[in-house]
């Protein structure tokens, strides 16, 4: 094998059999050599590499960390192991192969006791050395560092160099900017005088960076060949591929490279013999990834490196630090997001999800601003609604029917006179126009952010994706490779013992070895995880689905009997202000235990999601990430929206009538809705469940929990020794304080926790307009979070391409549809908005609402009470009662048919039911219509793209006619050449069968 002479110290006889010595020593514990020389053994390191971001010479970066914890024997000294691996790998496997196993060599040192063997720290090790070869003989560049000042953890960098990465950005087909500059079309006429206009009104509230300015010159993007390399700027090589992509390329070969041997069977104990046939498959076929390498402990970390620090005096400018300054600062909340900054540091994945987080907050600013409108109109008009008048007028001296049962007694309809005038601040006809247009403004949005995803994916050049998406849905995850390795394992175990009861027959031994090789090279290719593998899984899921939404209704019927109980103890109460306000008290306490029950659920059911998911065992990473976000998003959603069905759509519903009422488990009646209805409770319902959530999820748990680790691991600090705590305070390498941050764990909990937002904002939007303004505060200041998080809280994830937010896009416009449905049963049923329509237009005397509230009571003869059921006080009032009302279409007691349900309740049902299908259609068929309006491509962009293929048509052309002409112009001069040579020869001779040739032919 070829050594890499560039990065070695070692004569040249020696450098592979040096440094697998050297690793093999430090390993059992032997002291090195006096003569031998390491890298690491340079002078004043740390200000060559620049405190970890590149190799030990201060030329290669580090593209990537490896992470991995190793025990040393106590007592034992060695000297710092960094070790660069380079086309040596394999032989320094194969070298290290034959080296004594860890324990079973000879002493460390004088007098000290042998090192305890451990098979399966043996085992790690044994499989790291293989691949960080493989790797090697990848083409990537790798540098050790044990001696770190975290104690028994080791680091391993690792380097793209440059013939690499143009290998691996053909095979991923990366488009990269060529030399070729085009100009972008521009706005004229008015447009462009409007466009100046808008970009000085808008220059303050702008980042200072760069990439955010408007651009006039795009260079023309292709995807990378190395045969055409002429075609791109290569003028600074370090530069063409940023960190960005080169981090992506080399964790495409750590996901690629594989380690396939292994000394002892990992996971299957210690020391034990195993089956000598079953381990020599298992070598065979098992391959380890880095996934499989991090789950099963071999690493313990990989990720890519940050570009440095973030603040601090004498911090060198990066992109980090321009993103913390300009992004990750509440003090620049007011501005726009620097998104292609983002997309540079972070990937298009992250960078789409802040750009969709920046298109919703910026379209919640008009649906805020109508919101606060329709509030206004309520609380203006609260004196002149006539309904909630008549309910706070004393002279109508109506006496209610009491809550419950034997404690409650009569009430006055005046008592419950603030709650009559707050429901008309939710409960008024703009409500009607508001929820047309959040369903309008839903469908908007999306349409709006097809056109921004489009505009993104031209500017990032993404265009032309999908083969990429296809190569990368169809790689495999690890655990399922594992599964059908060992499905496979078992299969050809059983065909085994079937083939011994089988009588022998007389085989060709070469053809034998050969099927048996190829047997165990391609056994896992043919095999598969069928329903009937998956079956136990797809079970346990439902089961579990079923189980965890039945919990959640539980838990909602343990609130209502909760209210109901509290309701009946707080009657008897002997205070008046007590007894007035049950209503207040007990729906906010009730809201107050959801919202805890909520958040706790939400942690728990996210869990249990990743659990099911992970014994379906999903073939690839995308089908596992869609997987997962249906489950948590199901479960979620129930969670979170069950106790606001329950106040929208069943309370008051199944209430029965004075002297009748339904009872839960014979003792608990069921609750009524106040004569005002139950739109109000609804409205406080949903504003503190939505309140609760953003603040204490965004607050306890995005900022709280983060300080309390970093709080936790000062204070371990704090109880170890004073040596280390000193060495802990030195400057650190990039990769040692990467390292102490928390690991990337995808977007999903900060899609959802959106998604949860987005349904709270439409789907009942009707009974509190101010959601949409609370969603904007909440937004402004969860971008700033999240992107503090990223920059300052997190490891830097790699890099993902992506052109769309996937299946989020589906779940948003599934909210959306259903928002429409929903709010078109909550105006119908939930408010009193049809009824009231009703009786202005059927009943009413004089074509106004005087007289409407005695028109939804119903009238009871308190002798008709059930035994045991009616007040213990009927006095309260200070008078005897014989007549209380009820809100309920029904006949009254001196009817023929009493208490049974009147013509007027049918014909507000007819008129609510028409009023649904009319809304729901007529919203429907609006947003179908915007969806068609609006095309989902910008003009501008389809114009562009359109002139990206023509010069990229015309830039190949041109090269075509410039090879042909050099191609014409070398025949032109041979030709020259050939001429002279020609006029000069002598006539060649006949040939024997040409006539002129004697005895030729005839």
């Amino acid at each position: 094998m070829r050594v890499n002479e560039k990065y070695s110290t070692l004569p040249a006889a020696d450098r592979s059999v040096h440094i697998i010595n050297i690793c093999a020593i430090e390993d059992i514990g032997y002291l090195p050599s006096e003569g031998t020389l390491l890298n690491s053994l340079s002078v004043d390191p740390d200000a060559e590499c620049k405190y970890g971001l590149y190799f030990r010479d201060g030329a290669r970066k580090a593209d990537y960390v490896l992470v991995y914890h190793h025990k040393r024997a106590s007592g034992s000294r060695t000297l710092a192991r960094r070790v660069q691996h380079s086309d040596a790998g394999l032989a320094a496997r194969s070298a290290r192969q034959d080296l004594p196993l860890p324990g079973k060599a000879g002493p460390v040192g004088a007098g000290e006791p042998e090192p305890p063997l451990d098979y399966h720290e043996d085992d790690k090790r044994f499989r790291r050395e293989e691949y960080e070869g493989n790797l090697a003989e990848a083409g990537l560049e790798l540098e050790r560092d044990e001696d770190t000042k975290i104690h028994g953890v080791g680091f391993v960098k690792i380097h793209a160099p440059w013939n690499v990465l143009c290998r691996e950005a053909e095979f991923l087909k990366l488009k990269m900017p060529t030399k070729k500059l085009y100009h972008i079309n521009e706005t004229r006429g008015l447009l462009k005088k409007i466009n100046s206009v808008l970009q000085k009104i808008t220059d303050p509230i702008q980042p200072k960076v760069a990439e955010h300015r408007p651009q006039t010159t795009k260079r023309l993007s292709y995807p990378f060949s190395r045969e055409k390399q002429h075609l791109f700027d290569l003028s600074d090589k370090d530069s063409f591929f940023d960190s960005k992509t080169r981090s992506t390329i080399v964790y495409e070969i750590l996901k690629r490279t594989t380690c396939t041997k292994a000394k002892y069977s990992m996971g299957q104990g210690e020391g034990r013999k195993k089956d000598s046939a079953l381990l020599s498959k298992r070598r065979k076929c098992g391959k380890y990834g880095i996934t499989s390498l991090l789950a099963n402990g071999v690493y313990s970390a990989a990720y890519p490196l940050h570009d440095g620090d973030y603040e601090g005096e004498n911090v060198e400018f990066n992109d980090r630090k321009l993103l913390y300054e300009e992004w990750a600062s509440y003090g620049v909340f007011y501005k726009y997001q620097p998104i292609d900054l983002v997309r540079k540091y972070f990937g298009e994945k992250i960078g789409l999800y802040f750009a969709w987080l920046g298109v919703y907050t910026q379209m919640l600013i008009p649906a805020s601003m109508v919101g606060i409108i329709v509030f206004l109109y309520g609380w203006a008009t609260v004196d002149e609604n006539i309904p909630s008048m008549e309910m706070c007028d004393q002279r109508h001296n109506i006496t209610m029917c009491p809550l419950c049962d034997k404690t409650c007694s009569y009430w006055k309809m005046s008592s419950a006179c603030a709650t009559a005038r707050a429901s008309h601040l939710f409960d008024n006809p703009a409500t009607v126009f508001f929820s047309v247009f959040m369903a309008l403004w839903a469908a908007t949005f999306m349409e709006h952010w097809k056109r921004k995803q489009m505009r993104l994916n031209y500017r990032w050049d993404l265009t032309g994706f999908e083969e990429e998406e296809e190569a990368v849905k169809d790689h495999p995850r690890a655990e399922y490779e594992a599964r059908v390795l060992e499905k496979s394992l078992r299969k050809e175990s059983k065909n085994k013992e079937k083939r011994q009861h089988l009588p022998e027959e007389p085989t060709n031994k070469w053809r034998q070895r050969v099927k048996t090789a190829m047997a165990g090279v391609k056994l896992t290719d043919k095999v598969k995880l069928t329903w009937q593998d998956r079956f136990p899984a797809y079970f346990t899921n439902l089961v579990s689905i079923i189980f965890m939404i039945a919990v959640t209704f539980a838990i909602v019927l343990g609130v209502i009997i909760y209210r109901i109980s509290t309701a009946a103890a707080l009657a008897m109460n002997s205070s008046p202000s007590v007894r007035s306000n049950i209503r207040v008290t007990v729906t906010a306490t009730a809201v107050i235990i959801n919202l805890v029950v909520i958040i706790l659920l939400d942690e728990v059911y996210g869990c249990i999601a990743r659990w099911l998911t992970k014994i379906e065992v999903p073939k690839t990473e995308k089908s596992f990430e869609e997987r997962l976000i249906f489950k948590a998003f199901l479960l979620k959603f129930v969670n979170s929206y069950t106790p606001i069905f329950y106040v929208a759509f069943f309370k008051g519903r199944f209430v029965g009538r004075p002297g009748d009422y339904v009872y839960i488990f014979r003792s608990f009646r069921m609750e009524e809705c106040a004569p005002g209805g139950c739109l109000m409770e609804l409205c406080i319902q949903l504003s503190i469940i939505m309140l609760g959530k953003q603040l204490i999820q965004n607050n306890l748990f995005e900022i709280g929990i983060p300080k309390m680790k970093k709080f936790i691991r000062y204070l371990r600090l704090k109880h170890q020794s004073p040596s280390d705590h000193d060495e802990y305070v030195k400057k650190k390498q990039r990769y040692e304080v990467d390292y102490t941050l928390e690991p990337f764990a995808g977007l999903t909990p900060e899609y959802m926790e959106m998604i949860i937002q987005f349904g709270f904002v439409t789907l009942f939007v009707a009974s509190f307009p101010l959601a949409p303004l609370f969603a904007l505060l909440n937004n402004i200041i969860e971008i700033r979070l999240d992107a503090k998080k990223f920059i300052t809280e997190l490891r830097r994830p790699v890099a993902v391409r992506a052109k769309d937010i996937g299946i989020w896009y589906n779940i948003l416009r599934g909210v959306g549809k259903l928002a429409v449905i929903i709010n078109a049963f909550v105006i119908s049923f939930t408010s009193d908005f049809i009824p009231r329509l009703v009786y202005l237009y059927m009943y009413s005397e004089n074509g106004t609402m005087h007289g409407f509230v005695n028109h939804t009571l119903s009238s009871f003869n308190v002798s008709d009470f059930q035994n045991g059921t009616a007040p213990n006080d009927p006095l309260d009032l200070g008078y005897e009662v014989q007549i209380c009302r009820y809100k309920d279409y029904r006949e009254p007691p001196w009817s023929e048919h009493k208490y049974d349900i009147s013509k007027d309740f049918w014909a507000v049902l007819a008129a609510r039911l028409a009023f649904v299908i009319v809304f729901q259609n007529l919203v429907m068929f609006m947003s179908d219509f915007v969806d068609w309006v609006i095309p989902d491509i910008p003009k501008d962009i389809s114009q562009q793209m359109h002139k990206e293929k023509v010069l990229m048509v015309e830039l190949f052309m041109r090269e075509e006619q410039g090879k042909q002409q050099l191609l014409d112009t070398w025949m032109e001069k041979d030709r020259k050449k050939a001429e002279p040579f020609n006029n000069h020869s002598p006539t060649p001779p006949a040939p024997p069968d040409s006539p002129d040739f004697p005895g030729g032919a005839l």
